[in-house]
């Protein structure tokens, strides 16, 4: 395991992985502050993020999203949970991997299915005739490199928000403490 500054934490993993639910959780059981890079994404410029990728496409988001994560992990005691297509930019994976504690939670296609079923609010999702073509595509692409900067991977299928939160506070319970 990769010693990492332990006083951020930041969530990794697809859509429909539970980012945001543990990462509250986490945040409070932690006493630290929660941030979700999509609502800050959101808060900055004053619309969704659908309305991003309709009016500037998935690069113009992807910019977007760069900036905010590059500014949010040099903050000290935050829980960070990032839009799952954070980790596709290399400088955001070595942002997240130099800065924090990176959990990755893994989420089966199924499980995204699942839980994303009603969303509207997921571009990537809004006009697929086959959202599980599309989220199998995602995962291909995406999960080696959650996992290359993963200090921890917690498959989530099954599993409650509480347990996770707990199995997390254990792992973290054990990394040395930043010198």
């Amino acid at each position: 395991m990769r010693i990492a500054s332990c006083r951020n934490i930041f969530l990794v993993g697809p859509m429909g992985a539970g980012k945001t639910t543990i990462g509250r959780r986490l945040a409070e059981l932690r006493q630290l502050h929660f941030v979700d890079s999509d609502h800050e994404i959101e808060s900055r410029t004053g619309v969704d993020i659908p309305y991003i990728f309709e009016k500037e496409g998935e690069a113009g988001f992807r910019r977007r999203e760069k900036q905010v994560i590059a500014d949010l992990v040099l903050q000290q005691d935050i829980v960070l949970s990032t839009g799952g297509g954070a980790v596709l930019d290399a400088d955001n994976r070595r942002a997240l991997a130099a800065h924090g504690f990176v959990v990755y939670l893994h989420a089966s296609v199924e499980q995204q299915l699942a839980r994303t079923a009603r969303a509207d609010n997921r571009p990537l999702l809004q006009h697929a005739a086959d959202r599980r073509a599309v989220l199998s595509q995602l995962l291909s692409v995406r999960d080696p490199l959650y996992r290359e900067i993963a200090d921890l991977v917690l498959p989530t299928d099954g599993r409650s928000a509480k347990g996770l939160v707990h199995e997390i506070v254990q792992q973290l319970d054990r990394v040395p403490a930043p010198i």
